[in-house]
């Protein structure tokens, strides 16, 4: 075979041939490949803004901390609208487990899933986590604890999901072998797009700009616990910028702060950035 006078060997033909549609299918796949993203934050973080981008989303469907009212009715613990949360969700974690880890809903190609770490108590099984895409969203503690105690109390290091994130980390990279996504709050807030774009890479989907920016307001979506929670948010188009806050936190949280200081920075140094 000649072009412009050269002679080609039929191999080398072969192997452009190859390589092309090897390239051809790697994009087909982008695009036509269902997945399951289970992103893990702790509260008092950009979960739910990060739900909203994802959210906007045509091949998406989202859905809102599936765990709750499990986790409400296991523990006890009093938190806004807990009743209403335990009575309009589902408390049995295996059938929660068998519904996030199924059929995509509503025939979408992606199913965001926020989930906080929290929710993930002990006696709940790990195993289905080898069934979705992790990826982690993390938050200085600081702000964290300073966001929190405007909202109620903290009684103990449990309820702030940094010990539960690094524990969930650590089994997803052992089942994987690899390094999982993790992306922190104040980079995304920072650079929108280039951190969404590093994620969606990461996770294996194409990126588009409809992530950038959503209507106003609260979503069928939301949990019932919206209302109490997500005032900010609704009223929010986009992610908004970056906004340093020294928060002075009480002597009693200064111990426990440390504490998911420690949480925080194994993950942070693996951060996209």
């Amino acid at each position: 075979m000649r072009s412009n006078g050269r002679a080609f060997h039929p191999i080398h033909v072969k192997r452009v041939v190859i390589n092309a549609l090897h390239a051809r299918f790697c994009r087909l796949t982008v695009h036509t490949m269902s997945i399951r993203i289970a992103m893990w934050s702790g509260p008092r973080n950009i979960s739910t803004a990060m739900m909203r981008a994802w959210g906007n989303r045509d091949d998406t469907v989202v859905i809102d901390e599936p765990f709750y009212a499990f986790y409400l009715k296991a523990t006890g613990i009093q938190h806004p609208g807990a009743d209403e949360v335990i009575a309009t969700g589902e408390t049995d974690w295996r059938k929660i487990v068998a519904h996030i880890t199924g059929p995509i809903p509503h025939g979408k190609r992606i199913f965001f899933q926020k989930q906080m770490t929290h929710h993930l108590l002990p006696q709940l099984d790990r195993e289905w986590l080898g069934a979705v895409t992790n990826c982690f969203l993390i938050r200085d503690p600081r702000e964290v604890i300073g966001s929190y105690i405007k909202k109620r109390e903290v009684s103990a290091i449990e309820d702030l999901g940094f010990l539960q994130q690094a524990e969930i980390f650590d089994f997803v990279r052992a089942r994987t072998n690899a390094i999982t996504p993790v992306i922190d709050a104040k980079d995304v807030l920072e650079n929108p797009e280039q951190m969404l774009r590093l994620l969606c890479e990461a996770v294996g989907v194409e990126f588009t700009k409809s992530m950038l920016s959503w209507p106003p307001g609260l979503r069928e979506t939301d949990g019932v616990w919206a209302k109490h929670w997500y005032g900010e948010v609704a009223n929010t188009t986009s992610f908004q910028p970056y906004r340093p806050r020294h928060y002075e936190l009480p002597e009693s949280l200064r111990d426990l702060c440390a504490r998911c200081r420690d949480c925080y920075e194994r993950l942070y140094k693996y951060r996209l950035h």
